[in-house]
């Protein structure tokens, strides 16, 4: 910690993604401007010039210190009004560090003062969740792909060709859960839709409307339509996403009978 900056506000976060893509949302304007709104940029090498607009108009400005890809970045930080804090007036270190599949953001803000760190407290609470969102946003942004993939396997009959279909999508110890199945790895998986069909000869599932998604976890609403058209059953299904896009764990919920 600077000697002249004595108060610090630390803050962590946990992000399904590598840390050079993580980093890139520091060294790339397009991307800063993805999570902190537009007209904001940043110049990422020293001496480059920082720029957050917030959406209320408030500006933040600063001055790029130190960039070492994709570990660090350290750059000043103060409002260009001069309210609270002036231009310099506080120091932002970033670092990265991998975190199994993905990374883990730690972040200290210096001030000189505790009265203006508490005021920035639940900002950065808020900015690093929306930025943990922005970034996975990036990473799965094949979510609805992955997820039309799923259903799409359930009815395949060629046993190579569905066990092909779910290796594309899914990880090898992905985990299956719903009213019928406890299954683990992808054999199971496969296995298993393979004696769906016979079960349920000509049923097919579709995703029905968009997929929401939030941090690698994706809600997708279904209908499991007959061989005559009709619809047998809907329902809604929770994919869990690892770093790099395949899922991990598939939980499934159908609805009542009668509601659709």
């Amino acid at each position: 910690m600077s000697e002249t900056l004595p108060h610090r506000l630390d803050r962590s976060a946990s992000i399904l993604a590598a840390p050079e893509t993580v980093f890139a949302f520091f060294t790339d304007s397009a991307r800063w401007a993805r999570w902190w709104g537009a007209g904001s940029a940043i110049d990422a090498r020293p001496g480059g010039q920082m720029r957050i607009r917030y959406p209320d108009g408030t500006e933040a400005v600063g001055e790029v210190k130190e960039v070492a890809p994709p570990e660090r970045i350290v750059f000043t930080y103060g409002y260009a009004s001069g309210k609270h804090l002036a231009p310099g007036a506080s120091l932002v270190t970033i670092r990265l560090t991998p975190e199994g599949p993905g990374t883990r953001l730690e972040l200290v803000h210096e001030f000189a003062e505790a009265a203006v760190r508490d005021l920035h407290v639940q900002g950065w609470r808020f900015q690093l969740s929306l930025f943990a969102n922005v970034v996975a946003d990036q990473e799965f942004a094949n979510a609805a792909a992955v997820v039309d993939g799923w259903f799409e396997a359930w009815a395949i009959g060629d046993d190579r060709a569905r066990d092909e279909a779910f290796a594309r999508i899914a990880a090898e110890s992905v985990r299956f859960r719903d009213r019928y199945s406890q299954l683990e790895g992808l054999a199971e998986l496969s296995a298993h839709a393979g004696a769906a069909q016979r079960f349920m000869p000509g049923v097919r599932l579709e995703r029905r409307g968009g997929v929401r998604h939030c941090q690698g976890v994706v809600l997708a609403d279904w209908s499991a339509q007959g061989p005559d058209g009709q619809e047998r059953m809907s329902g809604t299904n929770v994919f869990v996403m690892g770093a790099g896009g395949r899922l991990e764990a598939v939980t499934g919920f159908a609805n009542p009978p009668g509601r659709s």
